[in-house]
């Protein structure tokens, strides 16, 4: 005689008859139908266990619904724009810093197409990738030449491996820094095969300490700028002309990696200054790595710049051929840097979110925040700090005005609803309210936050 779990596991639903459901036409015309079926498995399994334990099967409408909460789980940034009401412009975790509007339509034009990615127009004949990127660069910059990768770690592991694998690279104990991933200067030198002379202390290196440091197994001197956090209080660095005159003199290279990559002055966009491509350029360095997604505004990618000799060897180097850059880089790239030659920054959103003045979020704050209010949800509009983010401008903050929401129940349970919504959303808790930074929200994106935001509230 079956069992009451046995009776009841026999009314378990057939796998393709979850399928066959209506409501998941939706699901599987956005997934797939294999994704889809994977979920459908995972549920009736879940159900399968859950009826050994005692546990009884739901009606099928319930298990549709936990069918699309499984793959809402399972794929929740699956090719979906997110909000970002964070405030934090250039997000790592969200890409960093989004695309002109120009650079995405010249994509969409592009791509579906061919495009001479590493061919001579004039000749026919193979030419030399992303050549006309290169040369923006050049003219943007003002550097003898130019070399593109797929992003900055890969840059300086190209640096070091073609110029200093087996010999010595100094570098000052304060510039051994750590970036967002665990990304280490000192491993990824190990890993180039370059050896790691450490000089100075943490606080007060001086050139003299680079000098006595040099001998005949010395292949480069190397600075790394602090973009991710400030050193202050009795200290001191060797500044990079004094860098460069010292590895002239001893015929070494000198290599500068800048990281944040800025072209424009913050200092104009009302922030402290931050050092510039064309500063490390003037200052005698031979190699100056930079990121493409950070204060310049443009895809990902690591940009090298500097003397053509020293850039010659990289290009001859095989680990260019594993790191080198495709056409998307090639052509957003090209498209934000003909901004900057056009005098069309504030086409890139990076500086348009940074130009965005307090009376401008503090406009769209009030019309947010009402209509949350007349939804039954309870906003106000407060004063608060925007971040630049992006290993960009350490501690540097902007004025803001933030929309400040108070939510019933658990901050981080209704944050998680956010995350998971259709078009997920981003902000931050605060004092047990979750924070709206519209200077991060594009204007267009406002409504859809608004839903959003109900939606996860349940009104």
């Amino acid at each position: 005689m079956p069992t009451k779990n046995q009776d009841e596991l026999k009314k378990l639903p057939a796998v393709e008859k979850v399928l066959s459901y209506a409501a998941l036409k939706d699901a599987i015309k956005r997934y797939s139908h294999p994704v889809v079926t994977l979920s459908v498995r995972a549920i009736v399994d879940e159900l399968r266990d859950a009826v050994n334990s005692g546990g009884t099967v739901p009606a099928l409408k319930e298990v549709v619904e936990k069918v699309k909460t499984h793959l809402a789980e399972t794929w929740p940034g699956l090719l979906r724009p997110v909000i970002n009401a964070t405030g934090i412009i250039l997000h790592t975790n969200l890409g960093r810093a989004p695309l002109s509007a120009e650079a995405v339509s010249t994509l969409a034009d592009i791509l579906g197409s061919y495009y001479a990615l590493e061919l001579d127009l004039n000749t026919g004949e193979r030419g030399v990738r992303a050549l006309e990127m290169e040369k923006l660069l050049q003219i943007v910059t003002g550097a003898e030449s130019a070399l593109v990768v797929n992003n900055n770690a890969a840059a300086v592991l190209l640096v070091l491996t073609a110029l200093a694998k087996g010999r010595e690279v100094i570098v000052s104990r304060s510039e051994l820094v750590q970036i967002g991933g665990g990304f280490r200067v000192p491993e990824v030198m190990a890993e180039s095969g370059a050896v790691m002379r450490e000089v100075g202390t943490t606080n007060q290196t001086f050139v003299r300490d680079f000098e006595q440091a040099i001998n005949g197994n010395t292949a480069m001197i190397m600075a790394v700028h602090r973009s991710n956090f400030a050193l202050r209080g009795f200290t001191h660095d060797a500044a990079l002309s004094e860098l460069s005159a010292l590895a002239q003199n001893f015929g070494l290279t000198f290599c500068y990696d800048l990281g944040s990559g800025a072209i424009a002055d913050t200092a104009a966009y009302g922030m402290s200054h931050e050092p510039t491509i064309g500063e490390a350029l003037t200052s005698g360095a031979d190699i100056v790595c930079v990121s493409g997604d950070k204060l310049l505004g443009g895809p990902q990618c690591g940009i090298i710049l500097g003397k053509t000799a020293a850039l010659d060897k990289l290009r001859k180097h095989p680990l260019l051929r594993a790191v080198r850059v495709d056409k998307y880089v090639a052509i957003a790239l090209s498209v934000t840097l003909l901004h900057y030659l056009k005098g069309e920054t504030e086409k890139l959103p990076a500086f348009t979110m940074m130009q965005t003045t307090v009376e401008s979020l503090l406009e769209r704050g009030k019309s947010v925040s009402d209509e949350l209010a007349a939804a039954g949800i309870k906003a106000e509009v407060i004063d608060g700090e925007s971040l630049v983010g992006g290993g960009s401008l350490p501690c540097e903050t902007l004025p803001a005005k933030l929309v400040a929401v108070k939510i019933k129940g658990d901050v981080d349970d209704f944050s998680r609803r956010l995350r998971l919504a259709s078009t997920p959303v981003l902000g931050r808790v605060q004092e047990g309210r979750f924070i709206i930074d519209l200077r991060t929200v594009f204007p267009t994106q406002d409504s859809d936050l608004v839903q959003a935001m109900i939606a996860a509230f349940g009104v």
